[in-house]
């Protein structure tokens, strides 16, 4: 029997990726990858890095949860006043990268991101965790605190104030959606010469399909 690491060489060094092997379809391709991804029980699959940007190109990113995907695009929810809620305002242009270490795979995209109208936010607020609502009330996201006690001291503010009520959506609080113009599928192959395949959108809304040097 192979240990770990033995394991994740072979995957490493025999799986390729090939046109033929792909959908036409990136968000077809992506459910593949994710569904793999989720059956094979890989740690924290939703996991992705947002990158955003000030409008004059000063870069952030940071690890965010995808909370759902469609034709649409791609749904996260955050604090609209931290800071890449700011830099979204400002700028709307963003990336996602998905990284799935154990099928060394990732998954690029580029889009445009728009907030998710009030309804849609309410609606996944509600679904939260009772700790989890209050917290977003209690944190002014990004903004500097002077320790760790004041947080705590918010949020126990908070919890006497809502009691046992419903607990509503702050109103600074909720979800983006980045819709992809860009994809691109990077799966590990041996001596560093890995496989790259991209879509990108034209102007008609077709995808085109092209492969990328390692």
């Amino acid at each position: 029997m192979m240990n770990k690491p033995d394991l994740l060489r072979a995957r490493y060094e025999g799986q390729g990726l090939r046109q033929g092997d792909v959908s036409p379809d990136p968000l077809i391709q992506f459910a593949d990858w994710f569904a793999a991804a989720r059956a094979d029980q890989l740690p924290q699959v939703d996991a992705m890095t947002l990158a955003t940007a000030t409008p004059d190109g000063r870069p952030s990113a940071r690890m965010v949860l995808l909370k759902r995907f469609d034709e649409r695009g791609f749904v996260f929810f955050t604090h609209y006043q931290s800071r890449k809620g700011q830099e979204l305002a400002r700028n709307p242009c963003a990336a996602l990268l998905f990284w799935w270490y154990e099928h060394h795979r990732q998954v690029r995209l580029e889009g445009i991101v728009t907030p998710l109208p009030p309804e849609e936010s309410d609606a996944y607020f509600a679904t939260r965790p009772r700790p989890s609502q209050i917290g977003a009330w209690a944190s002014a996201q990004s903004e500097p605190v002077s320790g760790r006690a004041l947080l705590e001291a918010q949020y126990e503010q908070y919890q006497a104030q809502f009691g046992e009520q419903e607990i509503a959506r702050p109103p600074f609080w909720g979800g983006y959606c980045l819709q992809p113009v860009s994809y691109e599928f990077w799966q590990g192959q041996s001596h560093r010469f890995h496989d790259r395949l991209s879509y990108h959108l034209t102007d008609k809304g077709e995808w085109i399909l092209q492969r990328l040097s390692p």
